[in-house]
């Protein structure tokens, strides 16, 4: 029913609550030490960047309605193969990963704001019970998760622009003087290609499409508002912490830049005002993307790309896919070293969305667009992919090994699943219907 339905600015509220997580607490550190003073302008280059894909998931998103998001273009486009059934599993599997690496940063900043000690028990108790309220509040369906979201959402930009607002005045602009020799310029494209990054949660909105009032509509405006909307936060934030610490100051502090960058205007109090702020940020970050690997989970696993326990409607009477997500990403938080496995996040994506662009290509004819801007968008993002492939292989070679390594794993694990089962697929019909997977 309609009232049931996620209105435009949910949506937004989705895609903002991902990208916004818990990145831009660091994140500001590693851009410095790339690009130095062209920090604000690397971030504005990568949400430049951002509009490639964008551009293509606006137009197949609205023309294919499917929670499946990018695996349902992908399938479209290019068909049903191993590839596609890797990349199925590998995207939930990055979801799970990112509500782990959520939990991880929301617990470490919990801790800290309360005073408490970083002792194993503690971590797993915070981890446990901000999982299970979010995962609690999925069960109430897509407009509590969306009118949830929104909230968060509003309090977390309130903090961020309250940020900004307070620490304008004591900008030193020299600080923030853009530098444009030839090497400044390649470190400032360098940089937008890792925080490029940062951008990547609009693709959630296509994965709450059926849920979403007037999907034709309100997803390409959804993913168009919110990059705007967080390419704005991303650089006056990045300008404010860069013209108070300075690229010395931002890098030597890295995962708490926000925190320190803060402490010029506010004092102690500038890292109470940071740790809450962040403490919204993965709070959100964590219920879209549950929500959004929830729907994942299921909808890809009536299309048979995950395992037939997927396919059930209903677990103890409540949706078993959001519950398994939820379950796996607290066993990830708890028993493994999540950092040599986040740049597999950042792997899968990029792979994603070049095959989303191909498939706009090959689906242009249905979908719209020109040609030959999904063709420059293709060369931008193929670039952002290799230019990020040689920043892991230069600074996190255990992290690029360990990446790759699991892409190959996932997919044997998809041939070898084809092979045992014999299933295939069985694309839905235009009017929306869909036939049954056979296995």
């Amino acid at each position: 029913m309609k009232k049931s339905k996620i209105g435009l600015w949910e949506a937004v509220s989705l895609a903002v609550g991902t990208m916004i997580g818990a990145g831009i607490f660091s994140i500001l550190g590693v851009g410095a030490q790339i690009c130095e003073n062209n920090l604000p302008l690397a971030f504005l280059v990568a949400a430049v960047i951002s509009f490639s894909v964008a551009y293509s998931y606006s137009y197949l998103g609205s023309k294919f309605v499917s929670n499946a998001g990018p695996i349902e273009f992908i399938i479209r486009g290019i068909g049903d193969n191993p590839v596609t059934g890797t990349l199925s599993i590998l995207m939930w599997f990055s979801y799970v990963i990112s509500i782990s690496l959520f939990a991880k940063a929301f617990s470490g900043y919990f801790l800290a704001l309360f005073h408490l000690p970083d002792r194993s028990i503690y971590v797993a108790i915070v981890e446990g019970v901000i999982i299970l309220l979010f995962t609690a509040l999925n069960f109430f369906g897509s407009k509590a998760v969306g009118k949830a979201e929104f909230w968060i959402v509003l309090i977390k930009i309130s903090v961020l622009l309250s940020f900004v607002a307070l620490g304008v005045w004591s900008i030193n602009p020299e600080f923030i003087k853009p530098v444009f020799s030839s090497t400044s310029i390649v470190n400032t494209f360098f940089a937008s290609s890792v925080l490029f990054l940062t951008y990547m949660g609009f693709g959630l909105i296509t994965n709450a499409s059926e849920n979403i009032e007037n999907p034709e509509k309100n997803v390409p405006r959804a993913i168009y508002i919110s990059i705007v909307i967080v390419a704005f936060i991303y650089l006056s934030v990045s300008v404010v912490a860069l013209g108070n610490l300075g690229v010395e100051g931002l890098i030597k502090s890295k995962e708490y830049a926000l925190a320190e960058a803060a402490k010029p205007f506010l004092g102690d109090i500038g890292f109470t005002l940071v740790a809450i702020g962040a403490l919204f940020s993965t709070s959100s970050a964590i219920n879209a993307t549950l929500y959004g690997g929830a729907n994942i989970a299921y909808v890809l696993s009536k299309k048979g790309h995950l395992p037939r326990v997927f396919e059930r409607k209903v677990w103890f009477n409540e949706p078993e896919g959001l519950f398994i997500t939820a379950v796996l990403s607290y066993i990830f938080a708890l028993f493994f070293d999540l950092n040599g496995i986040s740049a597999l996040i950042s792997y899968v994506f990029l792979i994603i969305y070049i095959f989303v662009i191909v498939s706009h290509y090959r689906l242009s004819s249905t979908a719209g667009g020109k040609k030959i801007l999904i063709i420059l968008n293709l060369i931008v993002i193929t670039s952002v992919f290799i230019i990020l492939l040689i920043y892991q292989w230069k600074n996190q070679r255990d992290s690029f090994i360990t990446g790759f390594s699991v892409l190959f794993v996932a997919f044997l694990f998809e041939l070898a699943y084809r092979q045992i089962t014999g299933r295939i697929f069985v694309k839905r019909r235009s009017d929306g219907s869909g036939k049954n997977i056979i296995f």
